[in-house]
């Protein structure tokens, strides 16, 4: 290396400094302190939820009113007096059961007991099975 030319740096020197301090140093109290003893101006806000045990969204007025405006009652389908009727009469003329019934179409048996007590949410395809094993047909007559 002793006779190639001049040796020099190719880079620049780096300059390491302090993070600037954070939105949570600058309201520590300490800091705060500081400032008001070299009497620089210090703005102070009062928050309005500040010393109380409410949460900032638990203003409920908006949503109370509006459940206490609604007057629309939500309630899922139930089987018709006229369908659990005729599933009951078919069954009985077939002389099953209403486990055998829903074995024969693959349901459980608490499946039709719901369906013949009026409790289950009307299911095409139920009923379609239902009108297959008992060889009746269930809809259509209203």
């Amino acid at each position: 290396m002793a006779g190639i030319g001049p040796v020099s740096q190719d880079w620049e020197p780096v300059v390491i400094r302090k993070k600037a301090p954070t939105a949570a140093a600058k309201k520590d109290e300490k800091v705060v302190n500081a400032a008001r003893r070299m009497g620089a101006e210090i703005e102070t806000i009062k928050k309005s939820t500040a010393g109380t045990n409410k949460a900032a969204s638990s203003s409920t007025t908006l949503n109370t009113r509006k459940l206490d405006d609604e007057t629309e009652n939500l309630h899922h389908d139930r089987v018709p007096t006229e369908l659990k009727k005729a599933i009951m009469q078919a069954r009985m003329d077939k002389k099953l059961t209403q486990s055998q019934l829903a074995q024969m179409i693959n349901e459980k048996p608490q499946i039709v007991q719901e369906y013949e007590s009026g409790k289950a949410i009307p299911n095409q395809q139920v009923i379609t099975k239902l009108e297959r094993a008992l060889g009746a047909k269930l809809r259509g007559k209203k």
